[in-house]
């Protein structure tokens, strides 16, 4: 099957003519559409209280990403809770600190940064056990991030306070495309409760991470292309291996 078009449940990049998606298109002549296929929604202030979590209570916040930032200042802000300027945040990425000064005066609070991963930050998080750590949240979140906080030990409360939901995707045509790739089981998720009549047939699925292809296989839907890998560390890269692969074949017939 020759490869034509593909739909990538992400937003489009900035500059798609210079982003490797663009790359990908004028190499291989493609059509690459970009639709979002979840959508975040912000867990109530009436729903939150029935969790009996006092943010009162906390002196410090890990942070994981802009969604974490963003859905904290709003529960406080509804449940009319002044944020202290004592509260020590404790962020995934100097990126993620940085965005705190959407909300904050940022030169005048303790605010700690990882690298990018969670384990990183756990060894900062770690030098400051007597805090009392609050850690905003999604409904899907990393397992591994409860795990490394269970086994250090420190005095911590998950907070869901946004949940991670399907898109309407009543106005894509999915059977349009030739490729489909989804980068978290939420994707997955939303195609079958979007199409629940969708069959797979010869459309190629492309899975970034080992969470989003297991949730595929789960779903009863065949993989072709799996990333990362340390030859296509990419999802672009991948495709391309894939596409490269195709053509070949189709050559020695």
């Amino acid at each position: 099957m020759k490869i034509k078009s593909i739909l990538v449940s992400q937003p489009q990049p900035a500059d798609l003519e210079k982003s490797p998606y663009g790359e990908l298109a004028r190499k291989y002549n493609l059509t690459i559409d970009f639709e979002k296929f979840i959508k975040i929604e912000g867990v109530p202030a009436r729903e939150f209280r029935q969790d009996r979590v006092s943010l009162a209570d906390h002196t410090a916040i890990i942070l994981t990403s802009r969604n974490s930032v963003d859905h904290f200042f709003r529960i406080a802000k509804e449940m009319r809770y002044e944020v202290p300027e004592t509260l020590k945040y404790f962020c995934i990425s100097e990126s993620t600190a940085f965005y705190l000064q959407k909300y904050v005066q940022y030169r005048k609070r303790k605010i700690f940064h990882g690298k990018q991963s969670f384990g990183d930050l756990m060894e900062i998080i770690k030098k400051h056990k007597d805090e009392k750590f609050l850690l905003p949240c999604s409904d899907i979140h990393k397992e591994s991030m409860i795990e490394m906080l269970d086994e250090s030990k420190v005095t911590y409360h998950k907070a869901v306070l946004y949940r991670t939901v399907a898109a309407n995707l009543s106005k894509i045509k999915v059977d349009d495309y030739d490729m489909l790739v989804f980068f978290s089981p939420a994707g997955i998720r939303s195609l079958t409760k979007n199409f629940p009549k969708f069959k797979q047939g010869v459309k190629v699925f492309g899975a970034f991470g080992p969470s989003t292809a297991q949730a595929v296989k789960e779903a009863g839907f065949k993989l072709q292309i799996n990333a990362p890998t340390k030859s296509a560390p990419s999802m672009t890269m991948a495709i391309e291996e894939y596409i490269d692969d195709q053509i070949k074949r189709a050559r020695k017939k």
